[in-house]
């Protein structure tokens, strides 16, 4: 009996502490339920519940509050009461006061950036299988920003207006030559291959993506126009080849911000004088690490790039800017589609992953979405040139 009430009273201070840790999260009110008491935090009605079958102990959220909450959610210790991505659009908003101790989770938070474990960081997202993102994925299979043009857009409508736009930018012209890195599952150079007649080159590391697209390209009967390969942007100078226009989406956030600047040095070896360049990626205002429960589960050795690293690097290589869009927005409302299908469709996704995995994957859609609706992230398109290039359209409207 005595052991039973120490558990008591250790039950009883775990939960206290983790109250206090919680109540400086007051920005928007909301509760905190356990078994026996409930809690409020903040002023006024509350928002949202989170309900816990035990406390987190604090030395965890201490050491990594992210990976504590996100861990917590994956086992089912923690659970939202009501709609998990208006929870976390209120409580990630907040995310400057999240503790992360980076000497203790360095390992994790700084990876290699070896091409042998920047392979394996990115076919371990992206090879986890082609039929689990069609099913919440639209018919383009198009995992990056989309672009919705008009108010009454699917998700598919917009998918395609994102990479109309993309090619719009890039001038293109008949018998161009089109380099896509990170090329995904080739809906772009598919398009561009068939509105412009180019011919374009994609390059992936994952093996499921190379396989789609090229049997995409099989399907479109666009043999003669595009080929796709898998290969680290490292080795594009040996390849000797040279475009006339390099577009990349949503991969720079892969090569780790020691290697912007080598990225860049390889798109200036490939892309030809005066050529365009695209590149449209996921940004922070500031540099920052990156967060610790997305880096273990999610996008291991990915980083977020500012604004300002991006257009710096640029200009060591004589990348002139012509144009940069934030579509902040258009990817908050991009996820809040793929949340909704990948709802739809929970009864597939069982059949592949466990509970752990599916409650995983909902707590990153619906997180994404949050911190692009609070800014703590945005997407960018900048458009440059290599060198001067006087013969573009004046307008950005072109």
């Amino acid at each position: 009996m005595k052991s039973e009430r120490m558990m008591t009273v250790l039950e009883k201070a775990e939960e206290k502490a983790m109250v206090e840790f919680l109540s400086k999260f007051d920005d928007h009110p909301f509760l905190v339920k356990f078994a026996d008491h409930e809690y409020k935090i903040g002023e006024g009605e509350p928002t949202f519940t989170v309900r816990l079958k035990k406390a987190i102990p604090i030395s965890d959220l201490l050491n990594s509050t992210s990976i504590a909450l996100g861990e917590a959610y994956m086992d089912g210790n923690l659970d939202i009461e009501g709609d998990l991505y208006q929870a976390l659009d209120h409580f990630l908003g907040q995310m400057g006061k999240f503790s992360t101790d980076e000497k203790a989770l360095k390992k994790l938070i700084h990876t290699s950036r070896s091409k042998k474990n920047q392979e394996k960081e990115v076919t371990s997202h992206y090879d986890i299988g082609n039929d689990f993102y069609k099913l919440w994925l639209d018919e383009t299979m198009s995992y990056s920003c989309a672009y919705f043009k008009n108010p009454t857009d699917t998700l598919y409508d917009a998918q395609v207006h994102k990479v109309d736009y993309i090619l719009q930018k890039l001038h293109l012209e008949e018998g161009m030559t089109l380099l896509d890195i990170g090329c995904g599952w080739g809906f772009l150079l598919i398009e561009a291959a068939k509105k412009y007649k180019i011919h374009g080159t994609g390059i992936t590391l994952s093996h499921e993506q190379r396989a789609e697209f090229q049997r995409r390209i099989e399907e479109e009967g666009l043999q003669d126009y595009l080929t796709v390969e898998r290969m680290d942007y490292r080795d594009l100078p040996k390849t000797g080849k040279q475009f006339d226009r390099v577009v990349s989406v949503g991969m720079v956030e892969h090569v780790g911000r020691e290697n912007y600047q080598l990225f860049h040095d390889c798109v200036k070896d490939v892309l030809k004088d005066g050529g365009v360049y695209l590149l449209h990626f996921i940004s922070a205002l500031k540099e920052h690490p990156g967060d610790a429960w997305i880096k273990k589960y999610i996008f291991p050795g990915g980083v977020i790039p500012s604004l300002r690293e991006m257009i710096g690097a640029m200009a060591e290589d004589d990348f002139h800017v012509l144009d940069v869009e934030n579509l902040r927005l258009h990817y908050n409302k991009t996820l809040l589609c793929w949340v909704k299908n990948y709802h739809e469709h929970l009864e597939e996704v069982s059949k592949m992953f466990d509970e752990r995995f599916i409650r995983m994957w909902d707590m990153y859609l619906s997180a994404c979405a949050a911190t692009f609706h609070n800014g703590i992230i945005d997407l960018h398109q900048i458009l440059a040139t290599k060198g001067i290039n006087n013969d573009l359209p004046m307008t950005r409207w072109y």
